[in-house]
């Protein structure tokens, strides 16, 4: 059954499955001493595709997802195969709150206060760096005034 339904998909979809973040700009961030190789989704369909069908991601990337306005951002983990942690940002770079996601699962994960920023990593990857609400990330996108 589940063959039949995954041929039914349309081609862009088995694409999707190969990799659809390739293309994506990558931004450096920094918390302290960590360096963060991030890529950037900003349009709507690179935020709504984020790390699906991703098998893995190396430890020191992620996933910044940018918003045009601050407002309190929700994630989900639908056809997303990695554990990751999001971490929602403020404009100034500072943590607001931080929600460990289960991969493939449609519960609602949102940010505690509105931002216009969200990071995704590996599940664990703040925590094992002592990262945690109210760290500030270091980056061009939060250096404008």
């Amino acid at each position: 059954m589940a063959l039949v339904a995954a041929l039914a998909l349309p081609a862009s979809v088995a694409v999707a499955q190969e990799g659809p973040q390739m293309g994506l700009q990558r931004v450096e961030l920094s918390a302290g001493m960590h360096r963060i190789d991030a890529q950037v989704a900003m349009a709507p369909e690179e935020r709504q595709i984020g790390l699906m069908f991703r098998k893995d991601m190396p430890q020191h990337e992620g996933m910044l997802f940018v918003f045009e306005q601050p407002a309190q951002q929700c994630f989900w983990m639908k056809n997303t195969l990695l554990p990751l942690t999001a971490a929602f940002v403020a404009d100034d770079g500072a943590i607001v709150n931080l929600a460990d996601m289960k991969p493939q699962t449609l519960d609602s994960h949102c940010s505690s206060k509105p931002v216009r920023y969200v990071l995704e990593m590996n599940q664990g990857w703040f925590a094992k760096k002592g990262i945690k609400a109210g760290t500030k990330l270091a980056g061009t996108p939060f250096s404008h005034k």
